[in-house]
């Protein structure tokens, strides 16, 4: 139910507000381009800097919007327990098929601390729960080990794995239990997680890019490397223009050169650097999509 290219999608916003109108036109040219997933309050939906209320206006508006037609991935993560099992508990409530829980930044917990951290969640929310895994927004590697206990939670069905180590999601899906998700959460290193067994990514590339993502997927899922190579090689370039600096600002400059939407950012983040835009601007010429 999960697999496939799924968005992680952005959080436009208007004159420093939530922009509803325009997440509902995203989230239906997603659908339309072959996205298998939305994915709202990620990191490229600036989850760190909107307040309680709009995280959860953000996730309701999906739900509502996608109207069950592909599953919601509502990010409820924090690095408070109690407040994630509150976002998760509302997205429950809302209607979401799933959460994406990051592993807690700045605490810098144990492995036996993620463990619990996890597990709490997952007892106090009977909702399909993906982990996060990236450590160079965290500052915390979560370990094969750990994976593999959270793998025997029920309710705890995959992990978005950002850690850019191929071996080490070699051996998250040796040691997980049979049937645990394993999605890329690094789109460089999507084609290669699927050739290991991995299931689809959580997606930026896909915000401006869908349907090749999703087409570069569907092939790898089928088997049918030679063609998911030739998708893999036309994002390639979008790849690096769209870390050029912190995501989401690139991310949300090209939504803007396409004329999707505005590229408003909240601070700490600022507009993409003048030195940058006209690398993501041939990117985007060379991957067909400007």
């Amino acid at each position: 139910m999960f697999s496939g290219s799924l968005v992680a999608i952005v959080t436009p916003f208007s004159k420093g507000k939530f922009d509803e109108k325009a997440m509902a036109e995203l989230i239906e040219s997603q659908i339309a381009s072959g996205t298998h997933g939305i994915v709202p309050c990620g990191t490229t939906g600036e989850s760190a800097t909107l307040t309680p209320e709009e995280h959860e206006r953000v996730v309701s508006v999906t739900v509502e919007v996608v109207n069950k037609r592909v599953p919601v991935i509502a990010g409820t993560g924090s690095n408070s327990t109690d407040e994630a099992i509150i976002f998760t508990k509302h997205a429950k409530a809302v209607g979401a098929d799933a959460a994406l829980l990051i592993t807690p930044y700045y605490n810098k917990p144990p492995q036996e601390g993620l463990y619990r951290h996890f597990a709490a969640i997952a007892k106090a929310v009977d909702l399909p729960q993906i982990l996060y895994n990236i450590p160079g927004r965290t500052s915390i590697n979560m370990l094969p080990a750990t994976v593999s206990r959270l793998s025997e939670i029920p309710n705890i069905v995959g992990i978005k794995e950002g850690s850019g180590s191929l071996q080490q999601v070699s051996e998250i899906i040796q040691r997980s239990r049979p049937g645990f998700l394993v999605l890329s959460g690094d789109d460089p290193l999507t084609l290669p997680m699927i050739a290991l067994g991995g299931k689809g990514v959580i997606t930026v590339t896909a915000n401006v890019a869908p349907t090749d993502m999703a087409n570069m997927v569907n092939a790898a899922l089928k088997g049918d490397y030679e063609n998911a190579r030739l998708f893999h090689y036309k994002l390639s370039p979008l790849f690096g223009a769209l870390f050029l600096e912190t995501n989401p600002i690139p991310v949300k400059a090209a939504l803007a050169m396409m004329g999707t939407m505005s590229e408003e950012v909240r601070l700490p983040l600022t507009p993409l650097a003048a030195e940058f835009r006209p690398a993501l601007q041939e990117a985007l010429q060379q991957a067909g999509v400007l």
